[in-house]
């Protein structure tokens, strides 16, 4: 997983390239992978690659939002694909989820 982190906004901003679904049946490990990161830390996570996402992938996304907010962190969005920016829209997901900003400030570093 390719991940970077922004110093001016203390937030890690995470490419999952890999994932280019987030579906049911991928989900729980998506959300397993990324819990212990949303809970030390504020997360934007960078969605360009995602071309397919359906309720259960909504549901990990709102799901690791509840997680960082519990644990007094951010959890954002960034540089969504064009499908999943209509999805978010479509649920009305857009105006809590999207952080136009966090894409800024991508610098490429490898983290396990």
């Amino acid at each position: 997983m390719n991940a970077s982190y922004c110093a001016t906004v203390d937030t890690m901003v995470i490419a999952p390239c890999e994932v280019t679904e987030l579906i049911r049946g991928q989900e729980r490990a998506f959300v397993q992978r990324l819990t212990p990161i949303v809970s030390k830390q504020s997360v934007a996570l960078d969605l360009e690659s995602v071309e397919r996402i359906d309720a259960a992938g909504i549901a990990a996304l709102i799901s690791l939002y509840g997680m960082a907010r519990d644990a007094g962190h951010g959890f954002a969005v960034a540089n969504p694909s064009a499908h999943v920016r209509e999805i978010l829209s479509l649920v009305g997901l857009d105006r809590i989820l999207l952080a136009e900003s966090a894409a800024s400030c991508m610098p490429e570093l490898t983290a396990a």
